[in-house]
């Protein structure tokens, strides 16, 4: 019996992560297949990594949705893979800076000024998305997929659900509160007659996922590098997170270095099989804290669980059937919590926006994302999260400090 009890742990772990990991695919137009394989691929190469040390699992990342949307409508799903493969790099670069110097230099480069600011772009740039989706048009608002009156119904009914499940549920329930919203969402979908099932019906039971050879372009790359800024800084937050739940120092053992670059190599392979970049998810990192499972062997479990699903043709298809303002509905609070997790981080370090160094900061950094500034030459431009990205590092290494320091910077 003991034998069976891994194997069904690591099944739930996968259905606590599944609603966000599916999520992200069908936002950006990539393969829900192709995402569960890779998650759980990039959770394998992240236990060889770290020596199998830390219970985490590691699937779709929230912080590249905008980015992939970029990239997928300028350069092409395959040239966009081929960027986020370099994005990858950028975390075993950092790896390898962290083993060589210590950690202290990214406090330097990246402190809560320059972080907080980024992460809430990455949210508030995706708001007009997630209400064109929730009133039942295309991302880019130019469709109209569904009526707007049963749209706004099945929307908000999702929206609503989502956020009673988090504050309300108890136990498991309230760590799956996106799969939850998707379920009552998609209910209320069949109920005002907007599913089809023709894409269940045609597909097979055992099909193989639609993986995609990466293109590399030099624009795609030159896009993606900065975008890797955020999410590497979030990966040190969830390896603190992780810390606190199983009582262990994974900074000491495995090492920042190994969990960085272990997230690093994960996101690459994940990447040059079409699938969206990894990162360790939080939800799961919940699920730990309630079962008291710090057993990583689960999260091996979990990874295998997730491959097999990926076979399951019938599955892939049916999570095509999801309507959009399902999904619109879900990602009006999702979007507006990374902005929420951005501004946190300033609070936390006490970030003092009356300083006017770090007013320019912020203030500069918000405008130019939010109101898509773009800087180029000749074809190339910068805009979005990358630009973001790179003025806020710069803007914090060019100004000088005044009399009084955030004590973020002590």
């Amino acid at each position: 019996m003991k034998n069976l009890t891994l194997p069904l742990q690591g099944a739930q772990m996968l259905f606590v992560a599944f609603g966000a990991l599916v999520l992200v695919p069908l936002l950006t137009g990539l393969n829900a297949s192709v995402a569960l394989f890779t998650a759980g691929l990039g959770t394998l190469i992240f236990q060889l990594c770290t020596k199998r040390e830390v219970p985490v699992f590691l699937a779709s990342s929230f912080a590249f949705i905008a980015p992939i949307q970029f990239g997928v409508s300028n350069f092409g799903i395959a040239a966009t893979m081929g960027g986020l493969i370099a994005a990858g790099c950028v975390y075993v670069v950092l790896a390898t800076i962290i083993k060589l110097r210590g950690s202290g230099f990214i406090k330097k480069l990246l402190p809560p000024v320059v972080v907080g600011p980024v992460i809430m772009i990455i949210g508030l740039g995706l708001a007009p998305t997630a209400v064109n989706m929730a009133l039942g048009k295309s991302g880019d608002g130019k469709l109209v997929l569904v009526a707007a009156e049963p749209a706004l119904i099945i929307s908000m009914l999702s929206l609503v659900t989502t956020i009673a499940v988090a504050i309300f549920a108890k136990g498991l329930l309230r760590l799956m509160p996106i799969l939850s919203g998707i379920v009552v969402g998609y209910l209320a979908s069949l109920y005002l007659g907007i599913v089809s099932f023709d894409k269940i019906a045609e597909a097979s039971w055992f099909a193989m996922p639609d993986f995609i050879t990466p293109e590399f372009n030099w624009y795609a790359i030159a896009y993606m590098i900065p975008v890797a800024i955020a999410p590497a800084v979030e990966h040190i937050g969830d390896v603190i997170a992780i810390s606190n739940v199983t009582g262990k120092d994974f900074f000491k053992k495995p090492g920042l270095h190994r969990t960085l670059a272990g997230d690093g190599l994960a996101t690459i392979a994940a990447t040059a099989l079409g699938g969206p970049p990894n990162t360790t998810y939080s939800e799961v990192t919940g699920a730990v804290t309630l079962t008291k499972n710090f057993n990583p062997v689960v999260m091996t479990w979990a990874a295998v669980c997730a491959i097999v699903l990926a076979f399951v043709g019938k599955l892939g298809a049916a999570l095509q059937t999801i309507p959009v303002p399902v999904m619109g509905g879900i990602m009006c609070l999702l979007f507006g919590s990374i902005a929420a997790v951005g501004l946190n981080a300033m609070i936390k370090a006490q970030v003092d926006l009356n300083e006017p160094r770090n007013l320019a900061i912020v203030g500069v950094t918000l405008v130019f994302g939010i109101g898509g500034m773009a800087f180029g030459i000749g074809d190339f431009s910068l805009t979005g999260i990358s630009l973001c990205g790179i003025v806020a590092i710069l803007l914090n290494l060019v100004l000088p400090h005044g009399h009084h320091h955030d004590k973020a910077e002590h």
